[in-house]
């Protein structure tokens, strides 16, 4: 797992051209997805041989001392539950203040590793300035420069000492399905959870989580043992939900990382929310196996045509993923809850499934046949074959003549042949299409 560095600090700090610049051309991995916004909170980072994930903390402007004293709270109290490092940003311009010093206190009582960085010290002439943030009582503070990119490696150096080691005894599970179940504050995930614990089952140990933000819990059914990881336990306070929903996206990536299939957890008492598109996403986008769970179905008046107008409803917002299969739960009263077993091992079936090359064109030729490739200004696409190359997700290369004539609508096309003639339920399928030479093309 990468660890999770979170960069907190009031506004006008430099926080975001921190993040920025350790991220580099990196941020686009929060690329949109069609159908999704996603906020850019998150990047995959690089410093010598150590990767890790950047959290950026920001995204509130307060008004008043008052409100940035309390918004300061709530950020250093995320990032005390969700970071493995901290780096806490302050402005050498500005000195030292009282928000600094409060937060600064907090982040000392937590015991969670802080790197303090002094920030805005252009050209790094004069770094006398960071000599009154050792009143933090936080160690040694960094000079840096976050505009002109200075001081940085020095700050990251310190950040990686703290790391935490591989966690041992990983490898033995290796075999095992990875379930992640994941979705906003509240929507269940721990109920379920503790439901599929229940007089049926039996838990064969607790394992600690590779981050401190999940649980990894074995479950056994019917002889057949399971990894469930639980993404849930952010303790809410005071805080703005809007935070909170923040670090629900963090989480979520950091366990779906690890999983074979994603559980998606929606509370049908309040319908499917773009956060709920959010973070299944982030299965989309890291090509998971995805079961959509609408728990607290029991809690839903229902007539005969309720299921088909949520059905409708979860397929519009998440229209970007129409692979993914639908269950409809109550975590808290176990309705519907161990057919979540059954459709696992389907969707991880499908996941890992193997189509042979002569079959796989058979079915190429025949969809061709049916609807002819596209062209363009009197070029038309030609497809040679298609080939299976890979697995978690089902990744398939196309070899045609021009890329370009190649376009989405086709690609989208021969996708449902594919699933329509070999299943794929559940899963996304991935394609990578390329071109054959010229020498190629003439025989």
């Amino acid at each position: 797992m990468k660890p999770i560095v979170a960069v907190v600090g009031r506004p006008n700090v430099g926080k975001s051209t921190l993040f920025n610049k350790l991220a580099g051309k990196r941020v686009s991995i929060v690329k949109d997805t069609p159908g999704v916004t996603r906020d850019r909170i998150y990047a995959d980072a690089e410093w010598l041989t150590h990767s890790f994930r950047i959290v950026d903390t920001g995204g509130i402007e307060p008004k008043t001392d008052d409100i940035l004293l309390k918004y300061m709270r709530s950020q250093a109290e995320l990032a005390i539950e969700t970071a493995d490092v901290i780096i806490f940003v302050t402005d050498a311009k500005a000195g030292m203040t009282d928000a600094d010093a409060e937060v600064g206190n907090m982040l000392r009582r937590s015991k969670k590793p802080v790197v303090v960085a002094v920030n805005k010290l252009d050209h790094m002439v004069d770094i006398s300035p960071i000599y009154e943030f050792y009143e933090l009582g936080l160690g040694d503070p960094m000079p840096i420069s976050a505009e002109q990119g200075q001081g940085i490696g020095d700050m990251l150096d310190e950040v990686v000492k703290y790391f935490p080691e591989e966690a041992e005894g990983e490898d033995e599970d290796e075999e095992l399905l990875k379930v992640a179940v994941i979705g906003k504050p509240n929507a269940g995930k721990s109920s379920l959870i503790n439901k599929l614990l229940g007089e049926d089952r039996v838990i064969v140990s607790d394992i600690a989580g590779t981050t401190r933000d999940a649980i990894d819990t074995k479950v056994k059914f019917e002889d057949k043992e399971y990894i469930f990881i639980d993404t849930a336990g952010i303790r809410r306070h005071s805080r703005v939900n809007e935070e909170i929903e923040r670090f629900s996206v963090i989480r979520a990536v950091s366990a779906v990382e690890r999983a074979d299939v994603a559980i998606v957890m929606i509370d049908a008492t309040e319908g499917v929310t773009e956060q709920d598109a959010k973070i299944a996403g982030i299965a989309h986008d890291n090509g998971k196996a995805v079961i959509v769970a609408i728990n607290k179905w029991d809690a839903v008046e229902k007539d005969d045509k309720t299921i088909y107008r949520f059905s409708e409803q979860v397929d519009q917002v998440l229209s970007f993923m129409p692979y993914a299969q639908k269950i409809f739960i109550s975590a808290k009263t176990g309705q519907r809850v161990t057919k979540i077993f059954e459709t696992v091992d389907m969707v991880a079936e499908n996941h890992t499934k193997r189509v042979a090359t002569g079959v796989l064109n058979d079915v190429l030729y025949e969809a061709m046949a049916m609807n002819q490739p596209p062209s363009d200004k009197g070029r038309r696409l030609k497809i040679y074959y298609m080939t299976q190359i890979g697995v978690k997700p089902p990744t398939f290369v196309i070899f045609v003549n021009d890329k370009e004539l190649m376009h989405y609508s086709y690609t989208r096309y021969l996708e449902n042949r594919l699933r329509e003639n070999f299943g794929f339920a559940c899963t996304p399928l991935k394609f990578i299409i390329r071109e054959r030479g010229v020498l190629e093309e003439r025989f």
